[in-house]
């Protein structure tokens, strides 16, 4: 054979095993992982945190309807306290309602255990001394009650010719101290304090008092079936105001902010006539 012929032949076989071999060969290249998905750490679009209200014990009377009291399951409610919510809802605060002792509201207000008292508070000078007002949100006079077929007039009240009987710490209490003690018209035994209208008027039905004087609202309210009745007015024009913390400028602002809304809105009028304001 051929040399030439031989060489080609021999190349052609090599070149044949290589191309066999190269296709049953295992692949040695290392598949390149995919990866896992990450994470998204990029805040999401135009989402902010909550913004936390601020929460304000408002101080209340419990006993003081029509302006705040205690419903037969224990809630406060009434025209004082409805109003304070609705503040509340539209200025962007929580309240919390808590039911004290008349005579330790204004101690408990600067000792920062409440936050605003909203309980039908005239605005005096002696309390105006110690917090700030609110604009005016109320005008009352005070009320004379008595017991059904009592001969108590008008007049032995204001001269002091009977046993009267009113709250500690309430304007009544001022009115009478002014007028009639102070002036000697009555002893200092012929008046009683009590902790709440509510004991001063059942003392008035067992006959221990003869009279009883409060704000004209609450003897028309607590009164209702009871044998008393309402011998008349004696003209005080005292304004309501909701007290604040003299150092607590701002609150007081959005307080007297609100009561402009509240005044303003058809809410106003619904809570006059649910709680027979007028």
């Amino acid at each position: 054979m051929n040399m030439k012929i031989l060489t080609a032949l021999i190349s052609v076989a090599i070149l044949c095993m290589l191309a066999v071999a190269g296709c049953t060969g295992t692949d040695t290249k290392v598949p390149v992982p995919t990866p896992a998905p990450q994470e998204n750490t990029t805040p999401a679009a135009n989402v902010t945190a909550p913004v936390e209200k601020p929460l304000y014990v408002v101080g209340i009377d419990g006993n003081y309807k029509p302006y705040a009291y205690m419903d037969e399951k224990g809630n406060p409610i009434g025209f004082d306290v409805e109003s304070i919510q609705w503040i509340g809802n539209e200025m962007g605060f929580d309240v919390k309602i808590q039911s004290m002792a008349w005579d330790s509201i204004i101690p408990s207000l600067l000792q920062k255990k409440i936050d605003i008292v909203y309980s039908g508070m005239s605005i005096t000078d002696n309390r105006s001394k110690q917090v700030n007002f609110s604009k005016p949100y109320w005008i009352v006079n005070q009320a004379v009650a008595i017991r059904e077929g009592s001969t108590v007039t008008l007049d032995d009240v204001k001269e002091g010719k009977v046993v009267l009987g009113t709250q500690r710490g309430c304007t009544a209490y001022e009115w009478l101290d002014k007028n009639l003690l102070q002036t000697g018209k009555m002893t200092e035994d012929n008046l009683k304090l009590y902790d709440n209208i509510q004991l001063t008027l059942s003392d008035l039905q067992n006959k221990r008092v003869d009279a009883v004087m409060y704000d004209v609202p609450v003897i028309k309210t607590s009164i209702e079936g009871k044998p008393l009745v309402m011998l008349g007015e004696i003209q005080t024009d005292e304004e309501y105001g909701v007290a604040i913390r003299k150092e607590d400028t701002e609150l007081l602002a959005t307080i007297n902010e609100g009561l402009d809304k509240l005044m303003a809105s058809p809410k106003w009028e619904e809570l006059k006539q649910k709680y027979e304001m007028e």
